[in-house]
């Protein structure tokens, strides 16, 4: 099996069917390109690999293991779901940076929020055992027993002082790979396009994700901006590093994918290999839309 393996995915909206059945595999390692004219489905398929939409049929694995299958969505509870979508990380074309945090604030926000809630969850299950050994007699001393519980408190603060510390390292290193070392404290409003955008991969990989999906990460950018990005994105690229890239970028789409998909209608009208797509395309569709990308150009 594949490392990514989608399958059937549909999406509708209402009467509105958007994606109508999709079907693809990737390797780990590997880079996808989506190209396509707008209201392809481009974006609703990404969204639904990253359950900010939820597809109306269909399912998908990762690494051999079930992420998602519309069928038992309705078993699955909202803490399950949270917890696969972290299987995915998703850089949006408009950036999304929160503007109250600077920029290493917001690099390490999700992965603090995700601590500080893991941390409650701890704290919580110390406060049950406390309550059961209060209202409850037990052999041995008590006080033992709380001595014991007031240890384990402690660890776990100094676990999460120590979390904190090497998120921090975690958050310079991603600056110092996307070339923003100097901007650490600096506010998105103070940054160019180009320059939250780059803050924008650091924060999704912050979260460490399976697979890296970009939502036409150059499209609110001028032509200068739009290539210190996909430098970024390019240097990416790695044995170890799956990414998802829909893109209007036919010259990167062409010398960074492994694989490129052509949406057309909901559905994947042709794939295969960048120099199949690209050099030699079946679909009249694909001609069409390349023909028309050159004349854009």
């Amino acid at each position: 099996m594949a490392f990514l393996e989608v399958k059937g995915i549909k999406k509708n909206y209402g009467s509105l069917q958007v994606l109508k059945g999709i079907d693809f595999s990737l390797e780990k390692g590997e880079v996808l390109a989506i190209i396509g004219s707008s209201g392809s489905g481009k974006t609703t398929l990404l969204r639904c690999l990253n359950m900010l939409e939820t597809p109306s049929e269909g399912s998908f694995y990762l690494d051999g293991d079930l992420v998602y299958d519309a069928v038992r969505h309705i078993k699955a509870n909202d803490a399950e779901l949270r917890k696969k979508r972290l299987h995915f990380g998703l850089v949006f074309q408009n950036f999304n940076l929160f503007p109250q945090y600077n920029v290493k604030q917001n690099i390490m926000l999700a992965p603090k929020l995700l601590r500080k809630k893991a941390l409650s969850a701890a704290k919580k299950e110390l406060g049950k055992k406390r309550r059961i050994v209060f209202f409850y007699p037990m052999k041995g001393s008590k006080k033992s027993f709380y001595d014991l519980l007031k240890k384990e408190k402690a660890r776990l603060l100094a676990e999460d002082k120590n979390f904190i510390e090497k998120l921090s390292d975690k958050a310079d290193r991603l600056l110092d790979g996307v070339n923003l070392s100097e901007k650490a404290n600096a506010y998105p409003c103070q940054l160019s396009g180009g320059q939250s955008q780059r803050v924008a991969i650091a924060r999704a990989l912050a979260l460490e994700p399976d697979v890296l999906c970009f939502d036409e990460p150059t499209s609110a950018l001028d032509p200068e901006l739009t290539g210190e990005v996909l430098k970024v994105i390019r240097g990416l690229k790695s044995s170890s590093r799956t990414m998802i890239v829909v893109t209007h970028e036919m010259d990167f789409a062409r010398s960074v994918a492994d694989k490129v998909i052509f949406m057309a209608d909901g559905v994947i009208e042709e794939e295969g290999t960048p120099e199949e797509v690209f050099g030699n395309p079946k679909s009249e569709k694909t001609k069409a839309f390349l023909l028309k990308a050159e004349d854009r150009i």
